[in-house]
């Protein structure tokens, strides 16, 4: 179908149901950073393929939200569509919710998908359109002007248009469950469900709810591969005082895995069952979950029960990394910190042989960056998707190469590199900002500037109790003494071979109404240190290295913290200003290379090695 018909068949499935305006956002049933391919409703039916979007179809129109990443591909994309473009942020451009506030009206209905929706969000549209007597429904069960926001029973089931109509739809992922050995882990899931109880006990909680897909795997010290670069597999938890329960699907385990399951306590039922089992909580039963990842049909599932909003005790449990997974994470960032400088060395060799007719493109970085990560033993992925962005590309934060934008690299300016990779002793996250061969005074000065402010943050020593609001001026202050900045946070959390972006701890000046804000720093929380700028139309510029948490003197003043690099890769010294730079600064970027040397060197050879001896050489 083109997707005006599609549009055409969806509109028939809502006269069916008495729905006046679908809702489509980009989601799975678990609020996760990445959508596997039978979740893409909102790219099959409207064409564009962006990583975040929401499209909204009424009788009469079709819209789709995106931000500002994604205005000129939708544009394109969506062209003969019918499909009108809402750009966020622009002036004149309504919110989703100040959008169907004037275009519905009273006793009309907005359908979604609740699974595919965060409680959160659910409620916020409930808020905005209950008062104008605008009815949202999230399950099979029709609207009932009388109740307005209602809890639907158990046997309304989901409610899901978009399905009913793409005939080819790819399977849900069910890939194989492993189980993370305690070697690894460092801590027994039995240990963790008992630390977990006792959270609950002190929120007085008889059941906890979990559907965020990277604190159930750390519970239960299980591993899967159902979305792209998250080693985590598709299911909800249900702990209460005396049992666990595991919603997911059967084939995806083996028999071992199900007898350790059910010795530590934990019981295996079908992934879909959770609604129920939520629907049969009993009254006045208090039911602890997050609605910024639970979903909004498994919230208005618990008809009975007194929801408790608070975020999963388990985020700060897996944040603080245990010393078994700090040491595999000091081991894995060694692993990473080869790969990628022998890439480093790789492109440089590359840019001296530089040949017009056959150069080096940004989709041959991506390429030739797995093949040396996947040298290393136990990697098993990349971490997120690879950004190798050259020249004016680099000054696109969240640019990925595509067959269509694919830049040919020359021996002049920078090559902007984010990736990382996911092993088995944990999970890497490394930016470096290469000189591809000459650079002009304006790169040099601002890549100098971006260091200095990721070397000062990464040699603070602080008080306990500062979070990463309260350090965050140190990265930014080169930029803002004259009148500069950049438009993302500092720094987040990184998993143990779980999700590369993880809460609590970050460093951001900035609190966000719709994020988990900063937390007190403690110490074995690893979190990225990553300060950019961005010049449109010339180049990017972006340092990073992973930091660990560590304990430093106490005193009558309290615990001093102070951070380890775990990223184990050579800065740029040929686009550095060594003027711009104070003697302190110039010590922590020699002690920091020294360290480089002396950990990564044993693992090179021949040229490589004594590159590697030059790029960290003394200043």
């Amino acid at each position: 179908m083109t997707v005006p018909e599609k549009l055409d068949a969806l509109r028939c499935c809502m006269r069916g149901e008495g729905i006046d305006a679908w809702l489509v956002p980009t989601d799975d049933f678990h609020g996760s950073e990445y959508v596997g391919d039978y979740f893409q409703c909102r790219a099959w039916l409207t064409g564009f393929t962006g990583s975040a979007g929401t499209a909204l179809v009424t009788m009469d129109g079709a819209y789709l939200w995106t931000d500002g990443r994604y205005f000129l591909q939708a544009g394109q994309e969506l062209a003969g569509s019918g499909i009108e473009l809402m750009k966020i942020g622009e002036e004149g451009v309504p919110t989703i919710e100040e959008f169907l506030e004037k275009h519905l009206a009273a006793g009309n209905v907005l359908g979604y998908d609740g699974r595919c929706m965060t409680a959160a969000k659910g409620e916020k549209l409930r808020k905005a359109l209950t008062k104008k007597g605008i009815l949202c429904r999230n399950s099979a069960r029709k609207a009932d002007p009388a109740s307005g926001d209602r809890n639907p029973d158990p046997a309304d089931g989901p409610i899901d248009l978009v399905g009913r109509i793409w005939e080819d739809r790819p399977a849900m992922s069910c890939t194989k469950v492993f189980e993370l050995d305690i070697t690894y882990a460092g801590k027994s899931r039995a240990d963790k469900l008992k630390e977990l109880r006792g959270a609950m006990e002190k929120e007085d909680c008889d059941y906890h709810l979990i559907a965020s897909l990277d604190d159930i795997a750390w519970l239960l010290n299980l591993r899967g591969n159902d979305v792209l670069y998250n080693p985590v597999f598709l299911s909800y938890l249900e702990v209460t005082k005396e049992r666990a329960v595991l919603f997911a699907n059967r084939q995806a385990f083996e028999e071992s895995i199900v007898r350790a399951l059910e010795k530590d306590g934990v019981e295996l039922r079908p992934y879909g069952e959770v609604y129920d089992s939520a629907a049969r909580i009993p009254e006045k039963s208090r039911v602890l979950l997050d609605p910024a990842s639970v979903n909004d049909t498994l919230w208005t599932s618990l008809a009975r029960a007194e929801r408790i909003s608070r975020a999963n005790p388990s985020i700060l449990m897996k944040a603080v990394k245990n010393p078994v997974e700090v040491r595999h994470m000091r081991e894995a960032h060694v692993k990473d910190g080869v790969a990628v400088t022998r890439f480093i060395f790789w492109l440089k060799q590359q840019m001296k042989e530089y040949d017009p007719a056959h150069p080096v493109t940004e989709l041959d970085v991506v390429d030739k960056l797995l093949a040396l990560r996947s040298e290393q033993e136990h990697f098993l992925e990349p971490s997120f998707e690879t950004i190798a962005s050259y020249g004016p590309h680099g000054a696109i934060v969240h640019y990925s190469p595509t067959k269509e934008s694919n830049l040919a690299l020359k021996p002049e300016s920078f090559l902007l590199l984010d990736s990382g990779g996911q092993y088995l002793e944990g999970t890497t996250d490394i930016t470096r900002t290469i000189a591809c061969g000459k650079l002009t005074q304006e790169e040099k000065e601002f890549y100098t500037r971006i260091l200095k402010g990721h070397l000062n943050l990464g040699a603070v020593k602080f008080l306990h109790g500062c979070s990463g609001t309260s350090l965050d001026y140190l990265a930014r202050q080169p930029l803002w003494e004259i009148g500069m900045d950049y438009n993302h946070g500092t720094g987040h959390g990184v998993g143990f071979l779980l999700n590369v972006h993880e809460g609590p701890n970050s460093f951001s000046y900035k609190t966000w109404p719709h994020r988990v804000n900063p937390c007190v720093m403690e110490e074995g929380m690893i979190t990225t240190n990553e300060p950019g700028f961005y010049l449109e139309g010339k180049f990017g510029v972006r340092c990073e290295n992973v930091m660990l948490c560590v304990k430093d003197e106490k005193n009558e003043y309290g615990q001093f913290l102070h951070f380890e690099h775990l990223t184990l890769v050579p800065w740029e010294l040929d686009a550095v200003v060594p003027e711009l730079l104070t003697d302190r600064e110039k010590h922590l970027l020699n002690e920091y290379h020294a360290l480089v040397w002396e950990k990564i060197s044993p693992y090179l050879a021949g040229e490589e090695k004594e590159w590697l001896r030059e790029a960290t050489r003394v200043i």
